[in-house]
Protein backbone atom coordinates (compact mmCIF):
# COMPACT_ATOMS: atom_id res chain seq x y z
CA UNK A 1 0.00 0.00 0.00
CA UNK A 2 2.80 2.41 0.89
CA UNK A 3 4.51 1.73 -2.45
CA UNK A 4 1.26 2.31 -4.31
CA UNK A 5 0.67 5.55 -2.46
CA UNK A 6 4.18 6.75 -3.25
CA UNK A 7 3.72 5.87 -6.92
CA UNK A 8 0.43 7.74 -6.99
CA UNK A 9 2.06 10.77 -5.41
CA UNK A 10 4.87 10.63 -7.94
CA UNK A 11 2.33 10.49 -10.75
CA UNK A 12 0.61 13.52 -9.31
CA UNK A 13 3.90 15.42 -9.25
CA UNK A 14 4.51 14.44 -12.86
CA UNK A 15 1.09 15.68 -13.86
CA UNK A 16 1.49 18.98 -12.01
CA UNK A 17 4.97 19.53 -13.40
CA UNK A 18 3.86 18.73 -16.94
CA UNK A 19 1.00 21.20 -16.73
CA UNK A 20 3.50 23.91 -15.90
CA UNK A 21 6.32 22.91 -18.14
CA UNK A 22 5.27 21.26 -21.37
CA UNK A 23 8.01 19.02 -22.74
CA UNK A 24 10.78 17.83 -20.41
CA UNK A 25 14.43 18.28 -21.02
CA UNK A 26 16.30 15.21 -22.16
CA UNK A 27 18.28 13.17 -19.68
CA UNK A 28 21.94 14.16 -19.86
CA UNK A 29 24.85 11.75 -19.83
CA UNK A 30 26.89 11.55 -16.62
CA UNK A 31 29.39 14.37 -16.31
CA UNK A 32 33.10 13.66 -16.34
CA UNK A 33 33.35 15.97 -13.33
CA UNK A 34 33.74 14.17 -9.99
CA UNK A 35 30.59 13.27 -8.13
CA UNK A 36 29.55 11.35 -5.07
CA UNK A 37 27.59 8.40 -6.36
CA UNK A 38 25.18 7.14 -9.00
CA UNK A 39 22.24 4.80 -9.01
CA UNK A 40 21.51 2.38 -11.79
CA UNK A 41 17.83 2.25 -10.87
CA UNK A 42 15.56 5.26 -11.39
CA UNK A 43 12.26 5.42 -9.54
CA UNK A 44 9.13 7.15 -10.86
CA UNK A 45 9.60 9.67 -8.05
CA UNK A 46 13.03 10.73 -9.29
CA UNK A 47 12.15 11.01 -12.97
CA UNK A 48 9.19 13.38 -13.04
CA UNK A 49 9.44 16.22 -15.49
CA UNK A 50 11.21 19.42 -14.52
CA UNK A 51 10.00 22.91 -15.16
CA UNK A 52 11.58 23.76 -18.54
CA UNK A 53 14.54 25.98 -19.26
CA UNK A 54 12.72 29.05 -20.41
CA UNK A 55 13.34 32.61 -19.41
CA UNK A 56 9.97 34.19 -20.16
CA UNK A 57 7.13 32.87 -18.01
CA UNK A 58 3.54 33.79 -18.85
CA UNK A 59 0.80 33.27 -16.26
CA UNK A 60 -1.62 30.49 -17.08
CA UNK A 61 -5.19 30.25 -15.93
CA UNK A 62 -4.80 27.36 -13.42
CA UNK A 63 -2.49 29.53 -11.33
CA UNK A 64 -5.26 32.07 -10.77
CA UNK A 65 -7.55 29.45 -9.21
CA UNK A 66 -4.75 28.42 -6.86
CA UNK A 67 -3.93 32.05 -6.10
CA UNK A 68 -7.57 32.76 -5.22
CA UNK A 69 -7.62 29.80 -2.86
CA UNK A 70 -4.39 30.90 -1.18
CA UNK A 71 -5.34 34.57 -1.02
CA UNK A 72 -8.08 33.73 1.47
CA UNK A 73 -5.53 31.90 3.60
CA UNK A 74 -2.94 34.69 3.70
CA UNK A 75 -4.88 36.34 6.51
CA UNK A 76 -5.06 33.10 8.51
CA UNK A 77 -2.71 33.00 11.46
CA UNK A 78 -1.27 29.54 11.86
CA UNK A 79 0.42 27.51 14.54
CA UNK A 80 3.78 26.42 13.18
CA UNK A 81 6.25 23.93 14.60
CA UNK A 82 9.85 24.05 13.42
CA UNK A 83 11.89 20.97 14.33
CA UNK A 84 15.39 22.43 14.20
CA UNK A 85 18.79 20.76 14.02
CA UNK A 86 21.33 21.59 16.71
CA UNK A 87 24.32 21.54 14.35
CA UNK A 88 25.38 22.22 10.79
CA UNK A 89 24.55 25.07 8.47
CA UNK A 90 20.80 24.42 8.34
CA UNK A 91 20.13 25.54 11.92
CA UNK A 92 20.08 29.18 10.86
CA UNK A 93 17.21 28.48 8.43
CA UNK A 94 14.90 27.63 11.29
CA UNK A 95 15.91 30.75 13.19
CA UNK A 96 15.25 33.08 10.26
CA UNK A 97 11.96 31.38 9.34
CA UNK A 98 10.70 31.60 12.92
CA UNK A 99 11.55 35.31 12.97
CA UNK A 100 9.74 35.94 9.67
CA UNK A 101 6.63 33.97 10.64
CA UNK A 102 6.40 35.68 14.01
CA UNK A 103 6.66 39.06 12.29
CA UNK A 104 3.70 38.04 10.12
CA UNK A 105 1.58 37.20 13.14
CA UNK A 106 1.84 33.41 13.18
CA UNK A 107 2.36 31.38 16.36
CA UNK A 108 5.72 29.62 16.25
CA UNK A 109 7.32 26.94 18.38
CA UNK A 110 10.91 25.87 17.72
CA UNK A 111 11.84 22.40 18.93
CA UNK A 112 15.64 22.10 18.92
CA UNK A 113 17.38 18.76 19.20
CA UNK A 114 19.18 18.19 22.50
CA UNK A 115 19.30 20.12 25.75
CA UNK A 116 19.03 23.86 26.35
CA UNK A 117 22.04 23.77 28.66
CA UNK A 118 24.42 22.15 26.17
CA UNK A 119 27.50 24.01 24.94
CA UNK A 120 26.07 24.06 21.42
CA UNK A 121 23.36 26.44 22.58
CA UNK A 122 26.04 29.02 23.40
CA UNK A 123 26.80 29.39 19.70
CA UNK A 124 24.83 31.09 16.92
CA UNK A 125 22.04 30.96 16.04
CA UNK A 126 20.95 29.33 19.31
CA UNK A 127 22.37 32.11 21.48
CA UNK A 128 19.92 34.43 19.71
CA UNK A 129 16.80 32.42 20.52
CA UNK A 130 15.88 35.03 23.11
CA UNK A 131 14.96 37.21 20.13
CA UNK A 132 12.31 34.67 19.15
CA UNK A 133 10.90 34.57 22.67
CA UNK A 134 10.78 38.38 22.80
CA UNK A 135 8.82 38.30 19.53
CA UNK A 136 6.24 35.95 21.04
CA UNK A 137 7.68 32.60 19.98
CA UNK A 138 8.28 29.51 22.09
CA UNK A 139 11.53 27.55 22.22
CA UNK A 140 11.75 24.01 23.55
CA UNK A 141 14.36 21.27 23.48
CA UNK A 142 14.15 17.51 23.24
CA UNK A 143 14.33 14.39 21.12
CA UNK A 144 12.31 14.64 17.87
CA UNK A 145 11.69 10.90 18.12
CA UNK A 146 9.65 11.75 21.23
CA UNK A 147 8.01 14.83 19.77
CA UNK A 148 4.59 13.91 21.13
CA UNK A 149 5.90 13.68 24.68
CA UNK A 150 7.82 16.94 24.33
CA UNK A 151 4.86 18.95 23.02
CA UNK A 152 1.99 17.18 24.70
CA UNK A 153 -1.43 17.62 23.13
CA UNK A 154 -0.58 20.80 21.23
CA UNK A 155 -1.90 20.73 17.66
CA UNK A 156 -0.06 22.56 14.87
CA UNK A 157 -1.31 23.61 11.46
CA UNK A 158 2.16 23.39 9.93
CA UNK A 159 5.14 21.21 10.81
CA UNK A 160 8.58 21.81 9.28
CA UNK A 161 11.41 19.33 9.74
CA UNK A 162 14.73 21.14 9.49
CA UNK A 163 16.66 18.40 11.23
CA UNK A 164 16.65 14.87 9.84
CA UNK A 165 18.73 13.61 6.94
CA UNK A 166 17.35 10.07 6.88
CA UNK A 167 13.99 8.35 7.24
CA UNK A 168 14.74 6.84 10.65
CA UNK A 169 15.20 10.35 12.06
CA UNK A 170 12.34 12.13 10.28
CA UNK A 171 9.66 9.40 10.23
CA UNK A 172 8.63 9.84 13.90
CA UNK A 173 8.05 13.56 13.24
CA UNK A 174 6.14 12.91 10.01
CA UNK A 175 3.93 10.26 11.59
CA UNK A 176 3.24 12.41 14.65
CA UNK A 177 2.36 15.40 12.46
CA UNK A 178 -0.02 13.29 10.41
CA UNK A 179 -1.69 11.63 13.40
CA UNK A 180 -2.00 14.86 15.38
CA UNK A 181 -3.85 16.64 12.58
CA UNK A 182 -1.27 18.92 10.96
CA UNK A 183 -2.53 20.04 7.57
CA UNK A 184 0.85 20.92 6.06
CA UNK A 185 4.26 19.25 6.28
CA UNK A 186 7.44 20.86 4.96
CA UNK A 187 10.83 19.21 4.76
CA UNK A 188 14.31 20.70 4.34
CA UNK A 189 16.14 18.26 2.07
CA UNK A 190 19.30 19.05 0.10
CA UNK A 191 20.28 20.03 -3.44
CA UNK A 192 23.20 17.66 -2.94
CA UNK A 193 20.96 14.72 -3.88
CA UNK A 194 20.93 15.66 -7.59
CA UNK A 195 22.92 13.43 -9.90
CA UNK A 196 25.81 15.21 -11.54
CA UNK A 197 24.85 16.21 -15.08
CA UNK A 198 26.46 17.73 -18.15
CA UNK A 199 23.54 20.17 -18.22
CA UNK A 200 23.38 22.82 -15.52
CA UNK A 201 21.86 24.34 -13.48
CA UNK A 202 19.90 21.66 -11.64
CA UNK A 203 16.16 22.25 -11.90
CA UNK A 204 13.30 20.61 -10.06
CA UNK A 205 12.67 17.22 -11.62
CA UNK A 206 16.29 16.44 -12.49
CA UNK A 207 17.41 12.94 -11.59
CA UNK A 208 18.50 12.33 -8.02
CA UNK A 209 20.80 9.77 -6.42
CA UNK A 210 18.45 7.02 -5.33
CA UNK A 211 20.70 5.95 -2.47
CA UNK A 212 20.84 9.46 -0.96
CA UNK A 213 19.21 9.33 2.47
CA UNK A 214 17.12 12.46 1.88
CA UNK A 215 15.41 10.78 -1.08
CA UNK A 216 13.78 8.13 1.12
CA UNK A 217 12.37 10.89 3.32
CA UNK A 218 11.00 12.77 0.33
CA UNK A 219 9.31 9.63 -0.99
CA UNK A 220 7.73 8.83 2.36
CA UNK A 221 6.26 12.31 2.69
CA UNK A 222 4.92 12.17 -0.87
CA UNK A 223 3.16 8.88 -0.10
CA UNK A 224 1.10 10.33 2.76
CA UNK A 225 -2.13 12.27 2.48
CA UNK A 226 -1.26 15.63 4.01
CA UNK A 227 -3.54 18.40 2.77
CA UNK A 228 -0.33 20.12 1.69
CA UNK A 229 3.31 19.06 1.65
CA UNK A 230 6.42 20.42 0.02
CA UNK A 231 10.13 19.67 -0.22
CA UNK A 232 12.90 22.30 -0.17
CA UNK A 233 16.43 21.63 -1.39
CA UNK A 234 18.94 24.26 -0.19
CA UNK A 235 22.57 24.59 -1.18
CA UNK A 236 25.24 26.88 0.33
CA UNK A 237 24.13 29.85 2.41
CA UNK A 238 25.43 32.90 4.23
CA UNK A 239 23.88 35.08 6.90
CA UNK A 240 24.22 36.22 10.48
CA UNK A 241 23.93 33.29 12.85
CA UNK A 242 25.23 30.67 10.44
CA UNK A 243 27.56 28.28 12.27
CA UNK A 244 29.06 26.61 9.20
CA UNK A 245 31.94 28.35 7.44
CA UNK A 246 31.34 29.67 3.95
CA UNK A 247 32.58 33.21 3.39
CA UNK A 248 34.52 32.98 6.67
CA UNK A 249 36.89 30.47 5.05
CA UNK A 250 37.99 33.20 2.62
CA UNK A 251 38.06 35.96 5.23
CA UNK A 252 40.29 33.86 7.48
CA UNK A 253 43.00 33.84 4.83
CA UNK A 254 42.50 37.28 3.34
CA UNK A 255 42.87 39.19 6.64
CA UNK A 256 46.07 37.26 7.42
CA UNK A 257 47.58 37.99 4.00
CA UNK A 258 47.61 34.32 3.13
CA UNK A 259 47.15 32.93 -0.39
CA UNK A 260 43.71 31.48 -1.21
CA UNK A 261 44.27 27.88 -2.40
CA UNK A 262 41.49 26.96 -4.85
CA UNK A 263 41.31 23.49 -6.43
CA UNK A 264 41.17 23.30 -10.21
CA UNK A 265 40.73 26.43 -12.29
CA UNK A 266 38.51 28.38 -9.92
CA UNK A 267 35.89 28.69 -12.67
CA UNK A 268 33.61 26.08 -11.09
CA UNK A 269 30.07 27.44 -10.68
CA UNK A 270 28.21 27.27 -7.40
CA UNK A 271 25.29 28.97 -5.70
CA UNK A 272 25.56 31.07 -2.53
CA UNK A 273 22.26 32.30 -1.03
CA UNK A 274 21.56 34.63 1.84
CA UNK A 275 19.48 32.73 4.38
CA UNK A 276 16.78 35.39 4.22
CA UNK A 277 16.01 34.11 0.71
CA UNK A 278 15.52 30.59 1.98
CA UNK A 279 13.32 31.85 4.80
CA UNK A 280 11.14 33.98 2.53
CA UNK A 281 10.56 31.01 0.21
CA UNK A 282 9.52 28.79 3.10
CA UNK A 283 7.25 31.50 4.51
CA UNK A 284 5.47 31.76 1.16
CA UNK A 285 4.81 28.02 1.25
CA UNK A 286 3.21 28.43 4.68
CA UNK A 287 1.03 31.24 3.40
CA UNK A 288 0.25 29.59 0.04
CA UNK A 289 -0.31 25.94 0.99
CA UNK A 290 -2.43 25.09 -2.04
CA UNK A 291 0.14 26.45 -4.48
CA UNK A 292 3.03 24.74 -2.69
CA UNK A 293 1.30 21.40 -2.25
CA UNK A 294 3.06 18.40 -3.75
CA UNK A 295 5.95 20.48 -5.05
CA UNK A 296 9.72 20.35 -4.80
CA UNK A 297 11.57 23.65 -4.62
CA UNK A 298 15.26 24.39 -5.08
CA UNK A 299 15.76 26.66 -2.07
CA UNK A 300 18.53 28.81 -3.53
CA UNK A 301 19.17 32.28 -4.93
CA UNK A 302 18.86 32.88 -8.65
CA UNK A 303 22.49 33.56 -9.63
CA UNK A 304 25.61 31.45 -9.79
CA UNK A 305 29.13 32.51 -8.93
CA UNK A 306 32.56 31.03 -9.61
CA UNK A 307 35.02 30.19 -6.85
CA UNK A 308 37.26 32.95 -8.23
CA UNK A 309 34.35 35.39 -8.14
CA UNK A 310 33.51 34.57 -4.54
CA UNK A 311 37.14 35.02 -3.49
CA UNK A 312 37.26 38.41 -5.23
CA UNK A 313 34.04 39.61 -3.58
CA UNK A 314 35.30 38.53 -0.17
CA UNK A 315 38.53 40.47 -0.71
CA UNK A 316 36.57 43.52 -1.81
CA UNK A 317 34.34 43.27 1.26
CA UNK A 318 37.45 43.12 3.47
CA UNK A 319 39.21 45.89 1.57
CA UNK A 320 42.32 43.74 1.27
CA UNK A 321 44.45 42.42 -1.63
CA UNK A 322 43.78 38.95 -2.99
CA UNK A 323 46.25 36.24 -3.91
CA UNK A 324 44.72 33.09 -5.44
CA UNK A 325 46.78 29.98 -6.11
CA UNK A 326 45.49 26.89 -7.90
CA UNK A 327 46.26 23.25 -7.26
CA UNK A 328 45.32 19.69 -8.15
CA UNK A 329 44.18 17.89 -4.95
CA UNK A 330 45.30 14.49 -6.23
CA UNK A 331 48.75 15.73 -7.17
CA UNK A 332 49.19 17.38 -3.79
CA UNK A 333 47.75 14.42 -1.93
CA UNK A 334 45.01 16.23 -0.03
CA UNK A 335 41.30 15.56 0.37
CA UNK A 336 39.51 18.37 -1.46
CA UNK A 337 36.51 18.02 0.87
CA UNK A 338 38.72 18.92 3.83
CA UNK A 339 40.84 21.48 2.01
CA UNK A 340 38.03 23.57 0.51
CA UNK A 341 34.52 24.41 1.77
CA UNK A 342 32.71 23.71 -1.52
CA UNK A 343 32.35 20.77 -3.86
CA UNK A 344 35.20 20.76 -6.37
CA UNK A 345 32.84 20.76 -9.36
CA UNK A 346 30.03 22.72 -10.96
CA UNK A 347 27.25 22.57 -8.37
CA UNK A 348 24.51 25.03 -9.13
CA UNK A 349 20.73 24.77 -8.75
CA UNK A 350 18.09 27.24 -9.93
CA UNK A 351 14.90 28.26 -8.04
CA UNK A 352 12.62 27.92 -11.05
CA UNK A 353 9.64 26.37 -9.28
CA UNK A 354 9.57 28.98 -6.49
CA UNK A 355 9.58 31.83 -8.97
CA UNK A 356 6.78 30.41 -11.09
CA UNK A 357 4.59 28.72 -8.49
CA UNK A 358 5.08 30.86 -5.37
CA UNK A 359 5.93 34.10 -7.21
CA UNK A 360 9.03 34.32 -5.05
CA UNK A 361 11.93 36.68 -5.78
CA UNK A 362 15.52 36.50 -4.60
CA UNK A 363 17.09 39.37 -2.66
CA UNK A 364 20.61 37.96 -2.35
CA UNK A 365 23.15 40.63 -3.27
CA UNK A 366 26.56 39.11 -2.63
CA UNK A 367 28.68 42.29 -2.93
CA UNK A 368 26.58 44.01 -0.25
CA UNK A 369 25.78 40.92 1.81
CA UNK A 370 29.47 40.04 2.09
CA UNK A 371 30.27 43.52 3.38
CA UNK A 372 27.80 42.97 6.21
CA UNK A 373 29.22 39.53 6.85
CA UNK A 374 32.75 40.95 7.09
CA UNK A 375 31.62 43.61 9.54
CA UNK A 376 30.25 40.88 11.81
CA UNK A 377 33.37 38.77 11.25
CA UNK A 378 35.48 41.63 12.63
CA UNK A 379 33.00 42.53 15.38
CA UNK A 380 33.29 39.08 16.97
CA UNK A 381 37.08 39.23 16.80
CA UNK A 382 37.60 36.33 14.44
CA UNK A 383 40.11 38.37 12.44
CA UNK A 384 42.39 38.35 15.52
CA UNK A 385 41.87 34.72 16.48
CA UNK A 386 44.91 32.41 16.36
CA UNK A 387 44.49 29.85 13.62
CA UNK A 388 46.38 26.98 12.04
CA UNK A 389 46.31 26.26 8.31
CA UNK A 390 47.95 22.86 8.15
CA UNK A 391 46.29 21.65 4.94
CA UNK A 392 46.92 25.02 3.28
CA UNK A 393 50.57 24.82 4.28
CA UNK A 394 50.90 21.40 2.68
CA UNK A 395 49.39 22.72 -0.56
CA UNK A 396 51.55 25.84 -0.57
CA UNK A 397 54.68 23.83 0.17
CA UNK A 398 53.93 21.62 -2.82
CA UNK A 399 53.38 24.69 -5.00
CA UNK A 400 56.52 26.34 -3.56
CA UNK A 401 54.51 29.41 -2.62
CA UNK A 402 56.00 31.40 0.29
CA UNK A 403 53.76 32.43 3.18
CA UNK A 404 54.40 35.49 5.32
CA UNK A 405 54.94 34.65 8.99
Amino acid sequence: MAAAAAAAAAAAILSQSSSLSGSPRSTALPSPLPCCCYSSSISPYSSFRPIPRRRCIRPRSPRFYVAANDAAKLSEKKKVLIVNTNSGGHAVIGFYLASDLLASGHEVTVLTVGDASSDKMKKPPFNRFSELVSAGGETVWGDPAEVGNVLGSTVFDVVLDNNGKDLDTVKPVIDWAKNSGASQFLYISSAGIYKTSDEIPHVEGDLVKEDASHVAVEKYIAGLSFSSWAIFRPQYMIGSGNNKDCEEWFFDRIVRDRPIPIPGSGMQLTNISHVRDLSSMLALAVEKPAAASGKIFNCVSDRAITFNGLAKLCAQAAGRPLNIVYYDPKAVGVDAKKAFPFRNMHFYAEPRAAKEILEWASTTNLPEDLKERFEEYVSIGRDKKAMKFEIDDKILEYLKVPVAV
